[in-house]
């Protein structure tokens, strides 16, 4: 296979990975609440809150790099993709 094809192969299992993790943070971030807990008996409210926000920051990084990882390497296939086609119609 041609170096282009690998690229879209790489390229396509990050971005299937991206959406996958966008899909689970959103998830996560819809049993997310606005709230204030200021009694003792919401206590485990606010535990289960911190514990949801962990989770959500953990998996920030990871999408910001996957998704800059998608990014590069589209723009890359792009170029390649340019170059190729430019190459081709130049040579007789």
């Amino acid at each position: 296979m041609t170096s282009v094809v690998w690229l879209l192969v790489i390229w396509s299992v990050l971005t299937t990975i991206l959406v996958i993790l966008l899909i689970y943070r959103s998830t996560l971030t819809m049993q997310e609440d606005d709230q204030l807990f200021l009694g003792e008996g919401d206590a485990h409210m606010e535990r289960e809150q911190a514990a949801l926000m962990q989770k959500v920051n953990r998996l920030t990084p990871f999408v910001r790099w996957l998704g800059a990882a998608s990014a590069v390497l589209i723009l890359i296939i792009a170029g390649l993709a340019v170059y190729d086609g430019l190459t081709h119609v130049a040579a007789p």
